[in-house]
C-alpha cells in the first residue's frame, strides 16, 4: 500500500457510518446473538478453531450477519473475498473460484466467499457456485434477510448449515448505543454527547431489533443537534423520535397499552367492526409491534371467533400470516389489514372454541374410557384377534356417505360438546346434520 492508499483508507474509515465504524473486529464484541455465537455453541467454536465449513447466515436487517462475516475474515487463516449480489455477475465469479484455484493447488490454502444478500444470485448464478463449494474450493458464506428454504437451491442448502439471526432485544441495541455515543476511538466520544435513558428506551424500542436503525438515529441525532452552554450535545427523548422519524406513542411493547390496544384490536374483529380493527392495526404498527405477533392473533381470532361460520377466514389468516413471513414491513401491513377486515366482516361462530374446550375439561376430569373395539386399529397383524375392526361399518358404503353408528365411548355416549352456530357455512352444517340423524 503506497502513500496515497494508505490517505484514502485512513479518510474511508473516519467518514465511513457510524454503523459501520462500530463492527466489532472480534467474537468477544459482538453484541446479541448468544444462541449461536455462546462459547459453547458450534459456530463460536468453529470460528474460534478457525474450522468453518459453509454456512448461510439468515436474519432481518440489522442482526450481524455482516458483522459475522467480518469477524470471521478477522479470525481465520484463510483468504476472505467477498462480493455482493447485487451486483456481482458471473466473470466477478468465475475470476473468484480461478483465484482460489490456484491459491489452494499453489499454497494449500482456503479461499471464504462471503457472498451478501445471496438470494439475489439467480438460480444459474447459484449453481455455478455448488461444485466448487462441494469439492472445498470454496468456503461459502451466504448472508440473506430471506428464508433461504425458499431463495437458496436445495442443492447450496444441503451442503451448509443455516444459522438464523434473532432482531437484538432492547438490552443490546441499548448496549451498542452507549458504545456508539460514548467510545472515543470508534464512536463519537469525540462529540461530548449525552444521551438519556428514555432516549436509549424508545429508539430501542423503535429500531424493532435492527442495530443499523438505531445507531443511524443516533448519529444524526449528534450530528444536527446544537451544544448546549455547557458544550455538551444532548439526545433527549424528542430529539430521538425527531431522528427515528416515529412519533412518542403512548405504547410499550411489554406495558398495559401492549395488551390494551391488541385487546380493542381482537374485540373489533369479534365485533364486527372492521374499521375500529384498520385503527388499532395501523396503532400497533405505527409503534413498531412485532408483525408476526399481530399475524397470531387474527389467526386465532379467526378460528375462535368466526370458525366454521366462514372456515375461509383462518385460511385467508394463515396465509396472511405466511405473507407477513416473506415480506416484512412495510408491505407486511396490507397482507395485515385485509386479514383483519376479512375476519371483522365474516359472519362469527365460537362453536368449535367452546366444543374443544369442554372436550378437554370433560377428558381433564374424567378417566380415560376404552374406545370401541370396532373403531381400532386394525392395520396391524393379528389386531382382528383382539377384536379390532369387527363390527366397524364403513360410512362410504351407505347412502349419503353416512351411517348411524355410536363413535364416542359407551360413559361419554350421548354428550354434546359442539353446539352449532347458526350463521353462514355453519348454518349449512348444522341442517346437513340434522337431515342426517333425522333419516337415521
Amino acid at each position: 500500500m503506497d502513500l496515497f492508499d494508505y490517505m484514502r483508507n485512513n479518510t474511508m474509515e473516519k467518514e465511513s457510518p457510524l454503523a459501520s465504524r462500530l463492527r466489532p473486529s472480534s467474537l468477544e464484541e459482538i453484541v446479541g446473538q448468544q444462541h449461536i455465537l455462546g462459547k459453547d455453541k458450534m459456530l463460536y467454536r468453529a470460528i474460534k478453531a478457525d474450522k468453518l465449513s459453509s454456512i448461510i447466515l439468515y436474519g432481518p436487517p440489522g442482526t450481524g450477519k455482516t458483522t459475522i462475516a467480518r469477524v470471521i475474515a478477522n479470525t481465520t487463516k484463510a483468504v476472505f473475498t467477498q462480493m455482493n449480489a447485487t451486483v456481482a455477475g458471473k466473470k466477478d465469479m468465475e475470476q473468484v473460484v480461478a483465484e482460489a484455484k490456484d491459491r489452494r493447488g499453489m499454497y494449500g490454502q482456503k479461499t471464504i466467499l462471503f457472498v451478501d444478500e445471496i438470494h439475489r444470485f439467480n438460480k444459474s448464478q447459484q449453481d455455478y457456485l455448488l461444485p466448487f463449494v462441494e469439492d472445498g474450493t470454496l468456503v461459502l458464506i451466504g448472508a440473506t434477510t430471506e428464508n433461504p428454504y425458499f431463495e437458496v437451491n436445495s442443492a447450496l442448502i444441503s451442503r451448509s448449515v443455516i444459522f438464523r439471526l434473532e432482531p437484538l432485544d432492547n438490552e443490546d441495541i441499548m448496549k451498542l448505543l452507549r458504545r456508539a455515543v460514548y467510545d472515543v476511538e470508534k464512536g463519537m466520544g469525540a462529540y461530548h454527547a449525552e444521551i438519556s435513558e428514555d432516549a436509549l428506551a424508545f429508539l430501542a424500542e423503535m429500531s424493532n431489533g435492527d442495530a443499523r436503525t438505531a445507531l443511524n438515529a443516533v448519529e444524526l441525532g449528534i450530528l444536527t443537534t446544537e451544544p448546549s452552554e455547557d458544550g455538551k450535545i444532548y439526545i433527549t427523548l424528542e430529539v430521538a423520535a425527531e431522528c427515528i422519524q416515529r412519533r412518542v406513542t403512548l405504547y410499550d411493547k411489554n406495558g398495559d397499552n401492549h395488551y390494551d390496544t391488541i385487546s380493542a384490536f381482537i374485540k373489533s374483529m369479534r365485533g364486527s367492526d372492521p374499521d375500529a380493527a384498520v385503527y388499532y392495526l395501523a396503532r400497533m404498527l405505527y409503534a413498531g409491534e412485532d408483525v408476526a405477533f399481530v399475524a397470531r392473533r387474527i389467526m386465532i381470532c379467526a378460528a375462535e371467533d368466526v370458525g366454521n361460520a366462514d372456515p375461509q377466514a383462518l385460511t385467508v389468516a394463515v396465509s396472511a400470516a405466511q405473507a407477513v413471513e416473506r415480506l416484512g414491513m412495510p408491505e407486511a401491513r396490507i397482507p395485515l389489514a385485509q386479514a383483519a377486515i376479512y375476519v371483522a366482516c365474516a359472519p362469527k361462530s365460537n362453536a368449535a372454541y367452546m366444543a374443544i374446550n369442554e372436550a378437554m375439561d370433560w377428558v381433564a376430569g374424567h378417566k380415560s374410557e376404552p374406545i370401541p373395539p370396532y373403531l381400532q386399529d386394525a392395520s396391524y397383524r393379528g389386531a382382528k384377534n383382539f377384536g379390532h375392526g369387527i363390527g366397524y361399518q364403513y360410512a362410504h358404503d351407505y347412502e349419503n356417505h353416512w351411517v348411524k353408528q355410536q363413535y364416542l365411548p359407551d360413559a361419554v355416549e350421548g354428550h354434546q360438546f359442539y353446539h352449532s352456530g347458526n350463521l353462514g357455512y355453519e348454518a349449512k352444517m348444522k341442517q346437513w346434520l340434522k337431515n342426517l340423524k333425522q333419516e337415521g
